[in-house]
């Protein structure tokens, strides 16, 4: 049986041309990667992009649009990823929060710059992200749901199948 993938977000602001970016150590190397992480237990994927972007970042960010949903299978026989990414704004930033461990640097680079850097890429992802928000790619938030047990319990609302 194939492994399962580990469910991930990310989050992808642009200022201006330029895109925050997170400078990190990952397995002895320091690469550059969106501001992204692991869905936590019982959290929903807003929930957790918005977490990860401040963790990482000390950025609040607000998710507008659905990016995409990526499945990227790493080499070396690492589990694949399931990225679901997210375009949205960032404010409110806390020069003096500290940054999640393993997170270096934070950036805001132009896809040329981040071109340059592509060696230093923690994955394909992160200019396939890229690449599709500049071709306009947008989906809305609101498809996304979110359902706990009780509110699976009662689905479908009746209004819907009556």
């Amino acid at each position: 049986m194939p492994p399962k993938p580990d469910v991930t977000v990310a989050a992808l602001a642009e200022r201006d041309g330029r895109f925050l970016l997170v400078e990190e150590r990952i397995d002895g190397r320091i690469v550059f990667n969106q501001p992204a992480g692991h869905v936590e237990q019982g959290e929903s994927l807003l929930d957790a992009v918005a977490r990860e972007a401040r963790e990482e970042t000390a950025w609040r960010f607000t998710a507008q649009f659905l990016l995409g949903v990526y499945l990227w299978q790493p080499p070396r026989g690492r589990r694949p990823t399931l990225r679901f990414a997210f375009t949205g704004a960032v404010s409110d930033h806390d020069a003096s929060q500290p940054l999640d461990r393993g997170i270096l640097a934070t950036h805001w680079l132009t896809p040329r710059e981040l071109l340059a850097r592509r060696a230093r890429l923690r994955s394909p992802l992160v200019l396939r992200c890229i690449d599709d928000y500049l071709l306009g790619r947008r989906l809305p938030v609101e498809d996304i749901a979110h359902l706990d047990l009780a509110s699976a319990a009662h689905w479908p609302p009746t209004t819907v199948c009556a």
